[in-house]
């Protein structure tokens, strides 16, 4: 059994940061789960480029509130408390926080990231050397 906690994470090479976000991640690809999760704070008024050419990635919401834009048909999608997205096809976005308050998601991968990873030039995420359980 894996229990932790986000006190327990923070500051610690769990926490990953950059100027757009904070990636507290809870379970990575060492946990031998299958997947990754992180409870990610997306930092007010910001956008970041995202593409996660090798990984599928679900997000859920739980506080703050802030927009998905899709590469290249310019479609947007309202994100909010509650709301769970799916990239389910690899789709290049950009992930935005509304001004005033930061964003609050849980994240989910798959494949598990190994735990350093951030946004290369084109926002994508390296592909994580397979392990299996």
């Amino acid at each position: 059994m894996i229990v932790r906690r986000l006190k327990d994470i923070l500051n610690t090479s769990r926490d990953v940061k950059t100027d757009t976000w904070a990636s507290r991640r809870l379970l990575l690809q060492d946990d031998n789960m299958g997947f990754s999760m992180h409870e990610t704070t997306i930092f007010a008024g910001t956008q970041t480029h995202i593409w996660y050419k090798n990984h599928f990635e679900a997000v859920y919401c739980v506080e703050g509130c802030g927009e998905v834009e899709l590469i290249p048909s310019g479609e947007v999608f309202r994100i909010e408390p509650g709301t769970m997205y799916a990239l389910n096809k690899n789709d290049r976005h950009f992930l935005r926080a509304d001004a005033g308050a930061d964003m609050r998601v849980v994240c989910t991968f798959n494949p598990p990231l190994t735990g350093t990873e951030v946004h290369d030039a084109d926002g994508v995420y390296a592909a994580a050397p397979v392990t299996t359980k």
